[in-house]
């Protein structure tokens, strides 16, 4: 019978033995090595910027009608009397002391005539009262004429004189309407409205035949909230854009001192230049610019606002990302101050709206210089919530 030889277990194992452990040491190191690269590939690159100190620019707005620096109505000073020229229309220049209208004096005309006769007749009658009353002067107690008789002459003297100052005062009134007949422009200014026709009665309604702005100037009468008014100060520089999308510089003239208390908003004027496009009764935003000193701000973008309040995203020494919560104050210029957050120069996430946790690892790359790791930022402090 045919005998078969086997080997020996451990030598027949041996080479099987030795490719399982080769695999196993290979498996063992890629698994050393592979924590590391996948936290370095899950890293995400988020923009970052500094919390930086700087001035918040614009970070006042309103907005409010504009009107007449000042405003003057003019009408007829004397009553009843028909309008027979009108001389100026709306959007005209006017001097002070330029006629615009003139009424028909065709009426005074004639009083003025019978009042220069009765005057005339007045000083007649005066003079011969005088005469008379000369004739006996110094003849008290003489027996020429009683002394009744000679107090009654000098009595008509005087009479005769008063009615001459009663007709010469009725003249004077007369010429002084005669004068007002021409309805003249009390200050220079721009003409806003015309409400009179030839024709017109004067003294008739009490509506203003025409409307100045002095020296044509028009002004923004902002409305601003009882907050944002401490901010503002007297000559402060001011953005103000038109409906039409034209943007000129004007000044804060005056900040009204009172707040109303209905709507808690208080007025604030503000001097326009003189410009053809700046229109009364017009309406315009205003942006106050320079309001305070430097504070610390961040991109308006930074702030994420959620269940837990306002806060932003710091990138910490170890590239990992800290919830740090914030109080923010004014705003402006894309940015917005923080009241309380981390210090200066802290690293922040750019954008709130990237989907980062606490403690996410993240690989930080500066504005501007993308591609390049941003340096470690200072450690994140926060000051207590008062």
């Amino acid at each position: 019978m045919m005998q078969i030889k086997t080997l020996p277990a451990p030598r027949r194992l041996a080479p099987a033995l030795a490719i399982l452990m080769a695999g196993l040491l290979g498996l063992a190191a890629c698994s050393e090595e592979a924590p590391r690269e996948t936290a370095e590939q899950q890293a995400r690159a988020v923009t970052v910027v500094p919390v930086g100190s700087q001035p918040i620019t614009g970070s006042v707005s309103a907005s409010g009608p504009l009107v007449p620096r000042e405003e003057a109505a003019v009408s007829a000073e004397i009553a009843g009397y028909r309008v027979a020229r009108v001389l100026v229309e709306p959007g005209a220049y006017v001097r002070a002391g330029q006629t615009l209208a003139v009424l028909d004096g065709a009426l005074l005309q004639s009083q003025l005539l019978q009042q220069e006769a009765a005057l005339a007749q007045a000083e007649v009658q005066a003079e011969q009262a005088e005469s008379q009353a000369a004739r006996v002067e110094g003849l008290e107690g003489q027996g020429v004429l009683s002394n009744e008789q000679i107090e009654q002459r000098q009595f008509q003297a005087r009479t005769a004189r008063a009615q001459v100052r009663a007709q010469a005062a009725g003249l004077a009134d007369l010429r002084a309407r005669q004068s007002r007949l021409s309805v003249s422009a009390p200050v220079s200014g721009l003409v806003l409205a015309r409400n009179v026709r030839p024709g017109d009665q004067s003294g008739a309604g009490s509506t203003p035949w025409f409307v100045i702005a002095r020296d044509g100037l028009i002004e923004l009468q902002a409305e601003v909230s009882e907050a944002d008014l401490a901010r503002i100060r007297q000559g402060q520089s001011v953005q103000v854009t038109l409906q039409n999308g034209e943007t000129v510089l004007g000044k804060v003239r005056l900040v009204s001192p009172q707040v109303s208390a209905q709507t808690q908003l208080g007025t604030v004027w503000i001097s326009l230049p003189a410009r053809p496009s700046i229109r009364a009764g017009g309406f315009a935003s205003a942006a106050f610019e320079g309001g305070g000193g430097s504070s610390l701000t961040v991109p308006e973008t930074a702030v994420r606002y959620d269940g837990d309040g306002a806060s932003v995203m710091v990138v910490g020494e170890d590239t990992r990302v800290k919830r740090v919560a914030v109080s923010t104050g004014a705003r402006g210029g894309g940015l917005v101050e923080l009241v309380r957050g981390p210090a200066a120069g802290s690293l922040v996430v750019e954008s709130a709206g990237s989907f980062l946790l606490e403690n996410d690892l993240v690989r930080p790359v500066r504005k501007g210089a993308e591609g390049a790791p941003a340096a470690p930022a200072p450690k994140a402090k926060t000051e207590p919530a008062k």
